[in-house]
């Protein structure tokens, strides 16, 4: 039962991985460096500082030093994290629930 689990949660980290663009490398990396634990917290990090950056570009093309472009790409960028995080926080829910049903 926690094998399917485990599964689908570095799944999801993998997905989060490939859209935030830092390839197979990373991913790599991410196995060598740590546990599923290092991972998901880089990722959290990494979705964090995509929302920060976001916020940065939004705020200079306010005040007339960025473009509009950037602000798309950048909100859409954050936009996909936000959406990354809510499956993965919904996954390890799923996963907790199946656990708790499980009989003893």
């Amino acid at each position: 039962m926690a094998a399917p689990i485990l599964g689908a949660a570095l799944g999801a980290a993998a997905a989060y991985r490939a859209a935030q663009g830092l390839g197979e490398a990373a991913s790599t990396a991410a196995g060598a460096a740590g546990g599923f634990g290092d991972a998901l917290s880089r990722a959290v990090r990494g979705a964090i500082q995509t929302g920060h950056q976001a916020d940065a570009s939004a705020t200079a093309a306010l005040t007339g030093t960025g473009s509009v472009t950037d602000v798309v790409l950048a909100i859409s960028r954050a936009e996909l994290a936000l959406q990354t995080a809510t499956t993965v926080r919904d996954r390890v829910v799923t996963a907790y629930q199946d656990v708790m049903r499980m009989p003893i």
